[in-house]
């Protein structure tokens, strides 16, 4: 009997206690309604029959709205039953209007149980809920900004498996969940598996147009302007240092925007801050090109070079000072991994471990400016005639810089014609329209073949132009179209525009087919991406055909944005919502961030199948 004592004991240790089993958290999903919200543990579950909601005041709760969960032969109550793995979230209307300032509690009552067999007393825990006037505000140690809406069990098992059985086929199934399903997956997982999740998907978007144009930046900095050589653990070590700065700031903003909710990238990438961050590229570009010669007093322009050859001059200061103003303008943009980690954090309000996640997922994307700082050594200037003609690249490097950054807000045509022009620069300085010495080496042989290839894609710019189709990524493809008589031309889709919450639920009301809500901005890089590469597909055009397409432009960033990024749990754009012709919200197809042809269509396929 002693035996058999212990080892039930020992057998209890293994579970974990009920709170940390099912970990509560409430949000108002609007003034009037309440979300109730379950992380689940992997191997626990919770029962739909068990809730219960009982309020101090008569007539306040409505019928609480439950997701679909799976049904099983439940062998402790010998019936079948509903339950719900990974999380749940009941929504509740809220009926009856209360002076302001007045606070309520609803006691809730759950009971879940533990797969290895065993179940937990029903628990009773108190939600505390405070008029505001205009509806409620959820108080005490459950409130939340955000939690997740409620989704079905059938696309939360889709989208979000709770015991990957391989590292790899885990991380390739955590890949593709959207930021919802990726805050869930955190919301269940350990610290150090929640930090090294968010290393790796760091790692992944450092490959994306918002963290690439860090590279030239990283370059000059550490070159500075005394074409010194740069052994290979000094460049590593001013990376670090760079890398360093960027992690530091990007972790203070995006605590701050978890916490409250708040587009930073918005305010961050308004032309103004944009602009004078672009001056100050082309300012370091100018450095780099030995050619700050403005007319302007002597003494001024004396003081001008000697700061500028300060600050990127390999200093460790001032490349830790680079790497935080990089932060702040170019930093990575609102993809799926970085929203998930955000709405994680605004969830949980835990500082410590959303910090913890933001810095590590600030690193994984600064291992390509590791890499490019320890291999710095072989492609920085030396002494030597030449390093003037590479030093010049990277003052090209930086205008084209500087150019990205400003090129939402300039007219199509323009921006084609900017970059032509930065091409041919590009070309001339590696020798493309020079000829060749005799004792020329092979490496300059190839730096002309590449100079021509850039002049080459210079031309092909330059033609998009006169086609009246401006284009920089794909300058052939209105050529294409042309000779084949316009038959693959695939039209830009038509998005009606609309500009407040109330706007929209008007025109989901009037809905007779599945709709699809755009979030937009000008300043955002994704969102131009996938208006050129994604939503011109033919296969995407086609399936977009069969959407009411709407379209939020939140690039002025006012309270109406903001209501509207908020009423979906954004951060920023890029975010596509969908609904079905009932008007309907279908929160597991969201996307956020930018999808190629053949994932978007997929998605697209998806939605048009649960219609």
């Amino acid at each position: 009997m002693i035996v058999m004592a212990l080892g039930q004991a020992n057998a209890e240790e293994d579970f974990l206690a009920p709170e940390q089993a099912f970990k509560l958290s409430a949000a108002m999903a609007s003034p009037a309604e309440l979300d109730v919200h379950f992380a689940i543990a992997p191997g626990y579950y919770m029962y739909r029959k068990r809730f219960a909601f009982q309020a101090d005041e008569d007539g306040l709760l409505g019928d609480p709205q439950y997701p679909e969960g799976v049904m099983v032969d439940d062998p402790t109550f010998g019936e079948v039953m509903e339950i719900y793995r990974q999380a749940v979230t009941v929504r509740i209307p809220l009926q009856a209007s209360l002076p302001a300032g007045e606070r309520i509690t609803v006691q809730m009552t759950s009971q879940g149980c533990a797969e290895a067999g065993l179940c937990y007393p029903p628990a009773n825990q108190p939600i505390v809920l405070e008029s505001t006037g205009q509806g409620y505000a959820v108080r005490g140690e459950y409130a939340r900004e955000q939690v997740p809406g409620p989704v079905s069990q059938a696309s939360l098992t889709a989208e979000s498996p709770a015991q990957p059985q391989s590292a790899a086929g885990g991380l390739s199934q955590v890949s593709r969940l959207n930021d919802e399903g990726l805050a869930t997956y955190l919301a269940q997982s350990s610290w150090w598996k929640i930090v090294g999740l968010s290393f790796v998907l760091g790692v992944l978007l450092s490959f994306t147009p918002c963290v690439l144009p860090m590279v030239p930046i990283l370059l000059a900095a550490i070159a500075g302007q005394a074409g010194a050589r740069v052994s290979r653990w000094r460049g590593l070590g001013l990376a670090f240092v760079y890398v360093l700065g960027v992690s530091i700031v990007y972790t203070l903003l995006g605590v701050a925007a978890g916490l409250l909710g708040a587009g930073l990238a918005a305010w961050l990438q308004n032309p103004w801050v944009l602009g004078v961050f672009a001056i100050l590229l082309a300012l370091l570009g100018l450095a780099m090109l030995g050619v700050f010669t403005v007319q302007a007093p002597g003494g001024v322009q004396s003081y001008l070079t000697e700061r500028m050859n300060r600050l990127p001059g390999g200093r460790h200061s001032a490349v830790f000072v680079m790497g935080m103003l990089s932060a702040l303008i170019v930093g990575p943009c609102v993809a799926a991994p970085l929203a998930g980690v955000l709405l994680f954090l605004s969830q949980t309000g835990d500082v410590v471990l959303g910090g913890s996640a933001l810095f590590a997922l600030a690193w994984g994307s600064g291992v390509l400016l590791l890499v490019v700082g320890a291999g710095s050594a072989a492609v920085l200037p030396r002494a030597g005639a030449w390093m003037n003609q590479v030093k010049s690249l990277f003052g090209v490097l930086l205008f084209a810089t500087a150019w990205w950054m400003i090129s939402p807000f300039v007219a199509a045509v323009w921006v084609v014609l900017g970059w032509a022009l930065l091409a041919c620069w590009a070309a001339v300085l590696l020798g493309a329209f020079a000829s060749l010495q005799a004792e020329a080496g092979p490496m300059a042989a190839l730096g002309k073949a590449l100079g021509l290839l850039i002049a080459l894609w210079a031309a092909l710019m330059l033609v998009s132009v006169a086609l009246g189709k401006p284009s920089t990524l794909r300058p052939l493809h209105a050529l294409s179209s042309g000779l084949a008589g316009g038959s693959t031309a695939v039209s830009a889709p038509v998005f009606e525009r609309i500009k407040s919450v109330e706007e929209l639920e008007q025109r989901l009301a009037q809905a007779t087919r599945p709709v699809m809500l755009d979030f937009y901005a000008d300043w955002c890089v994704s969102c131009i991406e996938m208006e050129q590469f994604t939503f011109v597909d033919a296969g995407v055009a086609q399936r977009m055909a069969q959407f009411e397409l709407l379209q939020a432009d939140v690039t002025a960033n006012n309270e109406q944005d903001r209501a509207l990024l908020q009423r979906f749990k954004l951060f920023g754009p890029p975010g596509i919502m969908f609904f079905d012709a009932q008007g309907q919200y279908l929160p597991s197809y969201r996307v956020i961030g930018f999808q190629n042809a053949e994932r978007f269509q997929g998605v697209l396929d998806a939605v048009l199948a649960a219609r």
